[in-house]
This record gives structure tokens, C-alpha cells and sequence, in this order.
């Protein structure tokens, strides 16, 4: 059995990783072989964010373990467009072998997350894991951005995981004494790498400042808690995630080139299961991890399994050149193949499309065929030709003639295009995206 020693009043145990929950002798003798092979049983996990997407689906993976999960999150009546709430994502959690505490969490709200905790803390004597997944997006350019847009993303992602974190770690009377008696305390948080590279400002400088705020509390609470026996570490995606935001960005064709949050999940599961002390101020990918665990196919994840190998990458990663080989792609007879591409584009729009579309583009094309050239669904059965919208236009995309050739032709995505920096945006992203349906329509045409 494991040692016992009487010091200062306090159980301490030597040998052996016990959760806080089982700190009372009771709670010892009645931990079984099996709760040590389920390495998060008994641990207490506080996810902000967690009614839907990865935050569920981190909550679910440690379930399955008997891990006592907070879910902290905004949604506690159902949304018209989005699935889940905080109390069905609890049942979710507690059928898969764990149990709940569904909490109603503004993370921009002091006194909601002081509560919040307070109530973890009552509840499961303790918390031992904080996964900052709550975040918010725009990516909008800097003129776009009207302070309430920034102020929203800048309060959620970065104040709020500092806020969170604070009440965690350092709001005495209640947390400290417990965080700093478990012998497993982690913070995760779902920010990127803090790439310096430009290309990741220029577009959305908002947003990205509102995520590197995030991983700038990884580097610093890293090192300022490291004495403490507290790991804190950065998890980011390799490729887009399919969830709610990411439907919203790229319309729900996206899913079709994402990975389920499942990927993040089993990474972040690794990530958690580590002594502290072994794992600290870290920037991991979930490819990275994953294939650290031995896991090497990692199309399991993927929502189309077809598209394996042909996914979209998400932001802040500098990825190499994620389009597919060019050599057997059929082009256009003859010189001018953007020209020709168009015209085929002209004599294939219809007012369903219009109807569907109710935007106009302005392509700006680099290279041997350098000019402009638009695309207008916005009245009639639409028009496209040489030269600019005759009703102006609502985004503009800049790339090479290739580039945009391979969009067309369906071997490049218009968002893998975009994250990658094939494809430069500026106007109206939402709209520009919206290309993908006229390009599923037309590649087999080109």
C-alpha cells in the first residue's frame, strides 16, 4: 500500500500520482488497479468553452478516463445555429464514464469564473487541469475591425485565459492551496506558436494579437511557475478543425477538407497524462505529439478520409506548398488560358447562382497574363470577363495566374489558398469564400 506520513496535518503521499480527489484516506483504499490504468481518473479538468467543438470533444477523451470535468461555457439555452449546450454536453461527459459540472461561463465576466471555481472546488475537492479553449475570431483587416470586434476577441482570448488562469492559480483563500497541493497540475491552452512571420499580421492584425496574447501567457506563466510544479504548454491544430467557426469562415464544405476535433483531443490527452516537470513552455502541434505517442496514420481524423492527404492548414503555421502535383492537371488549349477559363465561366453562370452567391469579385492575376479580371453574381445570370465588376466589387483576390488556374480546376482550395498565402484577400472574406461553390461547378468544364 502506499507510504502515509503525518505532516502538518496533511496526508502526504509518496511513490504514486494520486489525484486531488482522492486526497482522504477513504477515497485511497477504495482506488482500484483500474484507476491507475485510466491515468486522468479522479483528476479535475476546468475547460472554458466546452459546450461544443474541441473543448467537448477534450472533455469527452478525459470522460473516458473518470475524470471529474467543469465545463465553463456561455451556452446554457440552445442556439438557433449552433449545436449543444453546457448541460447536454454534460450528459455527453458523464455517459462516456466521467462526472460533470456544467457552469454558465462569460470568461469576460470576474465574478461568473470566481463562482465557477468556486464551485469546482466544492464539488471535486479541487482542480488539478485548466484548458483554456475559448476563443474568438474575425479576420478582418485593420479599417475593418471597429473596436467592439476587437475589444470582443481581445477580452475573450487574452483577458479571459488570463483572467481564468489567475482565479485558478492565484485566488488564495480557495484554489491556490489546492493547485499547489496537486501533484498534476497542467494549463493547456488552444493558442499557436508565436510565428513572427508578417503574412500573419497583415490580413488580421486583430486577431492575431487577440491569439498571441494567449501564447505569450504559455512563455511567461511557464517560467514564472515552473518552481511550482505547474506545467503550461500551447496545443495548435496543423490543419483546420471542423467546427462551428470554421463553418462559419469557409462555409460546411469546409468540414470536407478538415480533421474532426477528435485529433485535438487525443493530443491534448497526451499532453495532460505527462508529469508536469517533464513537459513545460512548450508550443506543440498535434501531428507532432500524436506521431511522438507512435501514432503515424493519421487519416483517421481526417471527415472525408479521401481527402487524407489534400487538407486545409490552419493559420500561423508556415506550411510548405500544400497543392497537389500540377502535372496532370487538363488545361485549356492554346495561349491565353485565363481568357479562355473565363469565358468558360461566362457561358456557365445561371441565376440559381446568382441567387446563391449575391456578391462580385475582383481577381488581380500575376504573371505572363498579368490584368484584372471580375466576376459579378449579383443580378441577371451573372457576368464575368476582362477588367472590374460593373457593380464594384465586394472582395479582391490577388494571385498568379497558376494559382488561381488550380483554384478553378478544383486542385487547390480557396482557403487552403488563403492560409497558405497563395491567395491574398482583402474586402470581404466571408463572400470570397464563397467561391469554392462556383469552382465545384465549374472544374470539370475547364
Amino acid at each position: 500500500m502506499t507510504q502515509l506520513l503525518d505532516l502538518s496535518g496533511k496526508l502526504e503521499f509518496l511513490n504514486e500520482d494520486i489525484p486531488t480527489s482522492l486526497w482522504s484516506l477513504g477515497q485511497l483504499v477504495n482506488c482500484t488497479t483500474d484507476d491507475i490504468d485510466r491515468k486522468l481518473a479522479g483528476r479535475t479538468i476546468f475547460i472554458t468553452g466546452a459546450s461544443r467543438g474541441i473543448g467537448k470533444a477534450i472533455a469527452l477523451k478525459a470522460a473516458q478516463d473518470g475524470a471529474n470535468i467543469v465545463i465553463a461555457a456561455k451556452t446554457a439555452e440552445p442556439h438557433p445555429k449552433l449545436p449543444g449546450t453546457i448541460y447536454s454536453a454534460a450528459k455527453e461527459v458523464e455517459e462516456a464514464g466521467g462526472k460533470c459540472l456544467p457552469c454558465v461561463v462569460d470568461i469576460r465576466n470576474e465574478q461568473q469564473v470566481i463562482d465557477a471555481v468556486q464551485k469546482a472546488v466544492s464539488k471535486f475537492g479541487g482542480i488539478d487541469i485548466l484548458v483554456n479553449n475559448a476563443s474568438a475570431i474575425s479576420l478582418t483587416g485593420t479599417l475593418q475591425t471597429d473596436m467592439k470586434r476587437y475589444d470582443l476577441m481581445h477580452n475573450i482570448n487574452t483577458r479571459g485565459t488570463f483572467l481564468v488562469y489567475v482565479q485558478c492559480q492565484l485566488w488564495s483563500k480557495v484554489c491556490l492551496p489546492y493547485l499547489q497541493q496537486s501533484n498534476h497540475a497542467h494549463i493547456l491552452n488552444l493558442s499557436p506558436p508565436l510565428n513572427m512571420n508578417p503574412f500573419w499580421f497583415k490580413n488580421h492584425v486583430a486577431y492575431t494579437m487577440a491569439k498571441y496574447g494567449m501564447s505569450m501567457c504559455v512563455l511567461g506563466m511557464a517560467e514564472e511557475f515552473k518552481d511550482s510544479n505547474i506545467a503550461v504548454n500551447a496545443l495548435w491544430p496543423k490543419t483546420a478543425i471542423h467546427t462551428a467557426a470554421i463553418e462559419m469562415l469557409s462555409g460546411p464544405e469546409a468540414g470536407d477538407i478538415s480533421r474532426k476535433p477528435e485529433i485535438i483531443a487525443d493530443a491534448a490527452y497526451a499532453i495532460l497524462i505527462k508529469e508536469p516537470r517533464t513537459l513545460t513552455g512548450k508550443f506543440l502541434v498535434d501531428e507532432d505529439v500524436l506521431r511522438d505517442e507512435g501514432i503515424q496514420d493519421l487519416s483517421q481524423y481526417a471527415v472525408n478520409p479521401a481527402n487524407a492527404d489534400n487538407l486545409m492548414m490552419d493559420f500561423f503555421l508556415d506550411a510548405p506548398d500544400v497543392a497537389s502535383s500540377q502535372s496532370n492537371i487538363k488545361r485549356p488549349g492554346g495561349g491565353t488560358k485565363i481568357a479562355k477559363m473565363f469565358d468558360v465561366i461566362q457561358n456557365n453562370l445561371n441565376p440559381e447562382l446568382v441567387a446563391k452567391t449575391n456578391a462580385s469579385f475582383l481577381f488581380v492575376v500575376k504573371g505572363d497574363e498579368e490584368g484584372t479580371w471580375f466576376v459579378d453574381l449579383k443580378s441577371g445570370k451573372g457576368s464575368a470577363g476582362k477588367g472590374k465588376p460593373p457593380s464594384g466589387p465586394d472582395a479582391t483576390l490577388t494571385m498568379n495566374e497558376k494559382d488561381l488556374f488550380d483554384m478553378f480546376t478544383g486542385k487547390l482550395k480557396p482557403a487552403g489558398a488563403f492560409m497558405t498565402g497563395k491567395l491574398k484577400i482583402s474586402g470581404d472574406l466571408q463572400k470570397a469564400l464563397k467561391l469554392e461553390k462556383l469552382m465545384g461547378m465549374l472544374k470539370s468544364k475547364l
